[in-house]
């Protein structure tokens, strides 16, 4: 692209390129240069925007971890509706689309990217840690309403389900996770608490 020429929703248009890489390449082929092909602008115009490279996928991630709020308030709203079982293998499904996954492996990949995430996520993986908590959050509107027995350690069930969704999700190369697989997972786990 030519200096000079403005472009719409800088960060937006670099955060889409980014996930592009991603999904095609892995994490191994993001790279400053990669995205900004993708994008079609100049490399300079990442830097630009953003003090290195990993000041820019710390923003990618953040940002990517805000989605979660709308998403958290719209699970919270099915408390009460649906199965319980049901709403967790369908939010499980949503959080680990292969964008998410490639996330998380980028994360997992780059030990400066961690370093700089932990301003907003101090311990866990990041986008993981705020899933869980978006799990939880959802199972405790359910206990809340009785549909989970009172006892039920929600903290503790967030993580294992996202776990369990983790590794029956995390292959962002191969074919999607059957969702049967994902519903008998999550049924599974909630056995206990669920009436």
């Amino acid at each position: 692209m030519p200096t000079g020429v403005a472009i719409q929703d800088v960060r937006e248009q670099l955060f889409a390129a980014a996930e592009r890489v991603l999904l095609r390449a892995g994490p191994s082929g993001l790279t400053s240069r990669s995205v900004t092909e993708e994008a079609g602008c100049a490399k300079g115009v990442l830097h630009r925007h953003f003090a290195d490279f990993d000041a820019f996928l710390a923003e990618l991630v953040r940002d990517r971890i805000a989605r979660l709020d709308d998403r958290a308030a719209e699970l919270r709203a099915a408390a009460g509706r649906g199965t319980v079982a049901g709403n967790v293998t369908g939010v499980l499904t949503e959080l680990f689309g292969s964008v998410a996954v490639a996330i998380v492996g980028l994360v997992v990949s780059r030990d400066g990217l961690r370093a700089r995430l932990r301003e907003t996520t101090p311990a866990g993986i990041p986008l993981l840690t705020e899933a869980a908590a978006v799990v939880a959050g959802y199972l405790a509107a359910e206990r809340d309403l009785g549909r989970i027995a009172p006892d039920a350690d929600v903290d503790s069930l967030a993580p294992t389900l996202i776990g369990a969704a983790h590794l029956l999700l995390a292959d962002r190369t191969g074919d999607a996770a059957d969702p049967e697989a994902v519903r008998r997972v999550v049924a599974s786990a909630l056995a206990g608490v669920i009436g």
